[in-house]
């Protein structure tokens, strides 16, 4: 048994195999899975029952496995408040992760990157509840050989 927050073998598997700059979204059950995001991208189907599981749920385990290094999120049309989930991201990545926002449009043509390593879809309700990080880099250490 691995001792990860994240025993998912298809996500620890696509996570494993990107690097820096590579990126991942998480997606509320709103979002066109197939047929948005780039075709490369592996997907994995969170989506048991509506509201499980969430996108938060799916945020706190990745964020046991890789860094973050930056976070981009869908921005409702002007004039509508920002979603509550967006307080609940900025709390999760902390201050030194803003999130930076794209319209509805520019955030489809985010995730159309190549360098989409991995979709998941969630079973989350809330709307605008999309997320897409870029993985950052693992600070240096040095051992004594």
């Amino acid at each position: 048994m691995l001792r990860t927050g994240l025993i998912h073998p298809q996500m620890l598997e696509a996570l494993g195999k990107a690097g820096h700059g590579s990126l991942v979204l998480l997606s509320d059950g709103n979002f066109p899975h197939d047929t948005a995001p780039h075709r490369s991208a592996p997907r994995v189907y969170l989506n048991l029952r509506p509201g499980m599981i969430s996108v938060i749920d799916a945020l706190q385990a990745v964020l046991t496995v890789v860094p973050i290094e930056s976070a981009v999120v869908m921005q409702p049309p002007p004039g509508t408040p920002a979603p509550p989930v967006r307080a609940e991201f900025a709390n999760l990545l902390g201050a030194s992760i803003p999130l930076q926002d794209l319209d509805r449009d520019a955030f489809y043509a985010a995730t159309a990157d190549s360098n989409l390593a991995l979709v998941v879809a969630t079973g989350e309700q809330r709307i605008y509840a999309n997320l897409l990080l870029t993985i950052g880099v693992i600070a240096e250490t040095t051992t004594e050989p």
